[in-house]
């Protein structure tokens, strides 16, 4: 853990450092890596083109740095501790010795099937040790992964493959998901009358599901690694050799694949992981995320693997059998730090504190957050009764597209703030512009995030669309990555998002985050979740819609409506007054559990007939209730 910063005035000394001296900073990093050839030069960029390369030349591969590299010295440690959906069911324990084994295992069934260097192979998989096995296995042999959430659909499964021509799928029979049994390898077929490049897939005895195997293309996976060898030399990889691609939803409704690369990503997700969680070797670190999103690929898998940690994978949900399961696990394992998104929290807030009295919670040294900036009242909560008042929360914000944390307090380092997710990490130069791309210089000052520079694990393209990544995020501002984030940078310099840009209000000429329009709503007592979009209004220019989840037991709607808006009235004022309230059963969210708000938008419009696709939702059912409703309240 040499790279570890210790104290806020070290923080301070490494970013001056780190801004002054990029190359330089980042060079010392990368130092500590094994690489089979150094870099010729550090970093060559060209953000109008846009054209990153870090590390040039350089040949590595990165299963060495997160299996070789530690066997020797945490050989007999746990790498990955699993816990099953199913509390009566026994975990796995795999040792980093034996996870190198099984990678190295499956590694030559990937050869022994035809993948070679550059094949993309999809992972679709439920959250078993198996799947991080896989994209594992697959960066060791040279071929690019891409895990696909085992909860999409199979035409959206189908849009992934045809979009990266995918020679190999990897799934499950089925998949354990609290009291259901869904079924994955169902979905695979369905997905394969659609796409015609898949030459195998391999499956894995899950759930026991009687499932249809094509004679020819489907193999078990148990059949696989039968007597087949640990033996295996990875794949000396170029620095800017494709790693994975993970696809992300588009504005279109195309999604976007996001496509990072070896050497970079690498060095970056090791660092942020090792600093924003203050790990220490004998930590016990669970992510709740699923391997299907970017938080899984670095803060489950990558990050804590180079970093020599034990990571903690949770097949179910945090309400099965109860909703004190997390912390049942908490105890059980005596976890460290425990990273999840502020949706979970809000879920299990409104349950109360009954389902915590029973856990002791005393390991906690860290309690994360990460998806979406996390409310006041979550903030308090999860600090109050989950982290017993003494565990920093480290209130994380980045993208897909930037491959690893940007913004985040240091766990025990930086004085926190309630909503905020205080100060940019090492390395990370972030910009305010207004929209001109003027920068806003100093502090108490609200605009558009940029980064002026870059960083080692941020994207190097979309896959197959080079032209599309120029558009989306170097074309808006020049010479600046734009993140689509508005932000705040208060008076302290601590950085607060505010959402996406256009979830940025202007009523009246007032810049309104619809986080903080949110955060209101959410005081009170009987709102269990809201979102705020904006629409066009003939006088304001832009009117609030606010869609609200409420307990309606002993109060009306009309009074319920009535409230709310006071309350919003008198927390931010009566500029943010919503001018509409719909009370919705629930919100449109994906499956990692953001808001869709480009529907709500749509639908706050008036525009219902052309919402584009609903299928990868989490609840598609919820849109035609919110529909209906909003044409009744119009």
């Amino acid at each position: 853990m040499s790279d570890k910063i210790q104290t806020l005035s070290g923080y301070i000394y490494e970013y001056q450092k780190s801004v002054q001296d990029p190359e330089g900073f980042w060079a010392r990093i990368a130092d500590s890596f094994y690489w089979r050839k150094r870099w010729d030069k550090v970093l060559d960029w060209d953000f109008e083109k846009p054209e990153i390369k870090w590390f040039l030349n350089a040949q590595l591969n990165i299963t060495e740095n997160l299996l070789e590299r530690h066997l020797f010295t945490l050989g007999d440690k746990p790498a990955i501790v699993w816990e099953p959906n199913d509390p009566n069911e026994p975990g796995v324990t795999l040792t980093y010795k034996q996870l190198h084994q099984k990678v190295c295992q499956f590694a030559n069934v990937l050869l022994a099937q035809g993948i070679k260097k550059g094949d993309r192979v999809i992972i679709y998989m439920p959250m078993v040790p198996e799947a991080a096995i896989a994209m594992l296995a697959c960066a060791r042999v040279g071929a690019v992964h891409s895990v696909v959430f085992a909860g999409f659909s199979a035409s959206a499964l189908a849009d992934r493959i045809v979009d990266c021509q995918a020679k190999m799928v990897l799934t499950a029979d089925g998949n354990f998901r609290g009291k259901k049994t869904i079924p994955v390898k169902e979905v695979v077929d369905e997905a394969l009358k659609k796409a015609d490049t898949i030459h195998k897939v391999i499956v894995l005895q899950r759930t026991g599901t009687t499932v249809t195997m094509q004679e020819g293309r489907d193999l078990w996976w148990h059949d696989t690694i039968e007597n087949m060898s640990f033996d295996h030399s990875a794949e000396s990889m170029d620095a800017e050799d494709m790693l994975f691609i993970l696809y992300t939803s588009g504005s279109t409704g195309k999604p976007k694949g996001v496509v990072h690369t070896c050497a970079g990503y690498m060095v970056y997700s090791q660092y942020s992981f090792q600093n924003v969680f203050q790990y220490t070797t004998d930590d016990v670190y669970w992510c709740t995320a699923d391997i299907g999103w970017i938080t899984g690929h670095s803060y489950i898998v990558y990050g804590p693997l180079l970093a020599g940690a034990t990571t903690l994978m949770f097949e179910g949900v945090p309400t099965f059998p109860d909703a004190g399961r997390f912390w049942a696990i908490v105890d059980k394992y005596k976890v460290n730090q425990f990273y999840t998104a502020p949706t979970a929290i809000r879920a299990l807030q409104a349950y109360g504190n009954a389902p915590l009295e029973p856990y002791g919670l005393d390991s906690l040294k860290v309690i994360g957050s990460v998806g979406e900036p996390i409310n006041e009242e979550a903030w308090h909560w999860y600090h109050d009764h989950v982290g017993k008042g003494k565990c920093p929360i480290v209130d994380t914000w980045w993208q897909t597209e930037t491959g690893g944390i940007l913004i985040s307090p240091l766990a025990g380092i930086t004085p926190t703030k309630p909503s905020y997710a205080t100060l940019p990490l090492p390395g990370v130069q972030l910009v305010i512009v207004d929209n001109d791309g003027r920068e806003l210089m100093g502090n108490s000052v609200e605009g558009n995030l940029c980064v002026k520079f870059p960083w080692p694990s941020m994207l190097r393209t979309t896959y197959g669309d080079h032209e599309r990544c120029r558009s989306t995020y170097f074309s808006v501002y020049e010479g600046m990555y734009f993140t689509g984030d508005g932000v705040k940078r208060d008076e302290d310099g601590y950085y607060r998002i505010l959402g996406r840009v256009d979830d940025v209000i202007n009523v009246s000429g007032h810049r309104m985050g619809t986080a903080e329009v949110e955060n209101a709503i959410n005081e009170h007592p009987k709102v269990v979740e809201s979102a705020v979009v904006g629409y066009p209004h003939d006088i304001k220019g832009q009117g609030i819609h606010a869609f609200v989840i409420c307990d309606m037991e002993g109060r009306s709607e009309a009074s319920l409506v009535t409230e709310i808006k006071e309350t919003v009235t008198k927390i931010i004022g009566p500029i943010a007054k919503p001018d509409k309230i719909q009370i919705v059963p629930g919100l449109p969210k994906t499956r990692s559990g953001k808001i869709m708000r480009r529907i709500l938008r749509k639908v706050a419009e008036g525009d219902t007939t052309n919402l584009g696709d609903t299928s990868t939702l989490l609840n598609p059912e919820v849109v035609e209730v919110i529909k209906k409703d909003a044409i009744d309240l119009i």
